[in-house]
């Protein structure tokens, strides 16, 4: 092989890094905000039996649009928020990632624009870059929710084609506001943009807290964005997916999705975990609990914390964080670098091992 060739990557490429947290292997793994518990056995049964099923046909393509696999996740939504959907008002993809790229490539492109509001995920400028899309953000208020007066003006000034909402938001927790997005997607339907509202955390929000889903009747340029990787605990599977105001933009999504992009294994494993959702998202209730005494005990020690509505904490303030950071590894306790600098992010384990994270903070807090 010649050792002079050098691949001709895109300008724009040259230098930059994959996405990736660390994975490490270490007693408590919390930096990638998984949900800590293993799927029950009762559903790694189920799960199998129907990649049992499935395997028997994949010398066949799979169902090209996972119309079932759709119909069920419109079932789970009635269940989450009340509200019913028709299949052509969802849509499902590889994670939700897969989801919002597909809505870049979309609705984005050359000569457009998307608006968010940063801290925010890490991935959106990503999306941006792949798909030749100009990315610009305005700053969160120090509460991290969203200034709604800035946000409607940079609409105006703007003209972003794709204007996006985190909530849960994440690294923060940050819940959006309803009455707030109702007034940012008005602003954005006036002026011809989509409003994506990125709800991957939304089945750990606190009671009383709603979905964007309820605006879906309201704004036809609203997006909805979910994943199974969080609140059912199916990271490993991939699954994320879409519930839209005008079935039009499933029609578009439809258009730039790679072929037979949905694999028939991924549509088993997904059937078969919706089937046991009840039994799943219980698993939820106490995440919830595990988050809310956490963030009282991280309280209790002085530390800011950010209110969180997902499966995780932002916390601070540190001088180093990355030498708490380091600190904490030391102990077995993998946590994320991630958001505003002086802040790290937690994902909420188990009991035993939200302990571990408790033991090893305290012992990291007595070195500073």
């Amino acid at each position: 092989m010649s050792t002079e060739f050098v691949p001709p990557v895109r300008a724009d490429l040259v230098g930059i890094s994959a996405y990736g947290a660390p994975q490490l292997d270490v007693a408590a793994r919390l930096n990638v905000n998984e949900n800590p518990f293993p799927l029950p056995d009762s559903v790694v049964n189920a799960i199998a039996e129907a990649v049992r099923s499935a395997a028997q046909e994949l010398n066949r393509y799979p169902e090209r649009d996972a119309v079932e696999l759709r119909a069920a996740l419109a079932e789970f939504i009635v269940k989450d928020c009340g509200v019913e959907l028709p299949v052509d008002q969802v849509w499902a993809a590889n994670g939700s990632n897969e989801v919002m790229h597909q809505i870049f490539l979309a609705f984005g492109g050359p000569g457009r624009r998307a608006l968010t509001f940063e801290p925010t995920y890490s991935m959106y400028p990503e999306y941006a870059r792949d798909t030749f899309t100009d990315f610009r953000v305005l700053p969160r208020l120090p509460d991290f929710t969203v200034d709604v007066k800035r946000a409607v003006d940079a609409i105006a000034d703007l003209r972003p084609s794709i204007v996006i909402l985190t909530s849960p938001n994440n690294p923060t927790g940050t819940s959006q506001d309803l009455l707030d997005t109702r007034v940012i997607a008005q602003a954005a339907l006036t002026h011809g943009a989509m409003v994506v509202v990125d709800e991957a955390y939304a089945e750990f929000r606190r009671d009383g807290v709603p979905s964007a889903c309820e605006l879906l009747d309201e704004f036809p340029n609203l997006i909805i964005t979910r994943t199974m990787s969080k609140a059912f605990g199916l990271a490993g599977a991939r699954l994320g997916y879409a519930l839209v105001a005008d079935p039009r933009v499933v029609d578009v999504l439809k258009v730039v999705r790679l072929p037979y992009h949905l694999s028939a294994i991924t549509q088993a494993v997904a059937m078969a975990a919706l089937s046991n959702s009840e039994l799943l998202t219980a698993q939820v209730h106490l995440i919830r609990s595990e988050r809310d005494a956490l963030a009282q005990w991280l309280a209790a020690q002085g530390f800011d914390v950010a209110q969180s509505d997902a499966n995780f904490i932002l916390f601070g303030t540190f001088v180093d964080r990355h030498a708490v950071w380091q600190r904490l590894l030391e102990n077995g306790v993998l946590v994320r670098e991630t958001g505003p600098p002086q802040w790290l992010r937690v994902s909420v384990g188990t009991p035993e091992e939200n302990a571990m994270f408790r033991d090893a903070l305290l012992r990291a807090k007595e070195d500073q």
